[in-house]
């Protein structure tokens, strides 16, 4: 049973990776045994501080960049590939997110929620392909694991216009980059969590008030932790999950299930 849930000796990348959830999945991943976890993000300062924390558990490399751009998608390839010569696990965490009511909504921030967010995970798993083929095999598929959010499966709480559409897109997205990379044994999944301690939702929990009408909605009554969302992606990670791909797995407590429209903020 161990061995179905092994990530030993796997290496991973995690992008986001300094804080919240993709921080979470990396503290999991070397929990878990990972042989060494890449994480990055835009503040250099925060990254490396993140990883000198992750690192008391395992090897955790912070590699500095903004994959919202190119260049900083090129930066990170070059680096990983400089140490590696394969890449088990793409983590695509990730993103940005932008509230304000639809009239006064600024549309620069729609395109730049839709950019970060979405055209990132596409670049990132097409600069990094070499490195998840040449760890690839039919028995261990190598693995890419998008964030995407239950915002993308159901009207979300919160007036967030853009950060909606895009993790609905980046959903559309892993399915059709799994059909498309399922020939090179690459699976390719997403995550789409509820609501989780991060700096994205400081507003939820900042005001005990709110954090408790937000929780009150929520079927399970709690927020997430670092082992939930931790645990379905070692599951995508693992010898467990590697018949599966194109999938996107909930992870909220059961907000999928319910009719946000009746709490929705405007």
């Amino acid at each position: 049973m161990n061995d179905l849930f092994s990530i030993q000796g796997k290496t991973a990348l995690v992008t986001g990776g300094s804080r919240g959830i993709g921080f979470m999945i990396a503290s999991q991943f070397l929990a878990a045994g990972a042989a060494r976890v890449y994480i990055c993000a835009r503040r250099a300062e925060a990254c490396r501080a993140a990883a000198a924390e992750l690192s008391a558990t395992g090897d955790c490399v912070a590699v500095p960049c903004d994959v919202g751009t190119p260049e900083g998608v090129e930066e990170l390839a070059t680096a990983i590939e400089a140490r590696e010569d394969r890449l088990h696990i793409l983590v695509n965490n990730a993103g940005i997110a932008w509230g304000e009511a639809v009239e006064t909504h600024p549309i620069e921030q729609i395109d730049r929620v839709l950019h970060v967010n979405v055209r990132s995970v596409f670049h990132c798993t097409q600069r990094l392909l070499p490195l998840l083929r040449a760890a690839a095999t039919v028995e261990d598929p190598a693995r890419v694991i998008n964030i995407g959010s239950v915002d993308g499966l159901v009207i979300p709480f919160w007036p967030n216009y853009g950060y909606s559409a895009s993790k609905a897109a980046v959903h559309m997205l892993t399915r059709h980059l799994a059909h498309a990379l399922v020939g090179d044994h690459i699976t390719v999944n997403a995550i789409a969590p509820g609501l989780f301690p991060s700096r994205m939702t400081r507003v939820v929990f900042d005001n005990p008030e709110v954090e408790e009408q937000t929780v009150a909605v929520i079927p399970m009554r709690r927020a997430g932790t670092a082992e939930d969302v931790g645990g379905t992606a070692i599951y995508l990670a693992s010898r467990a999950g590697a018949y599966l791909t194109g999938v996107v797995i909930p992870v909220a407590g059961g907000v999928s299930t319910i009719d946000t429209t009746r709490q929705v903020v405007q």
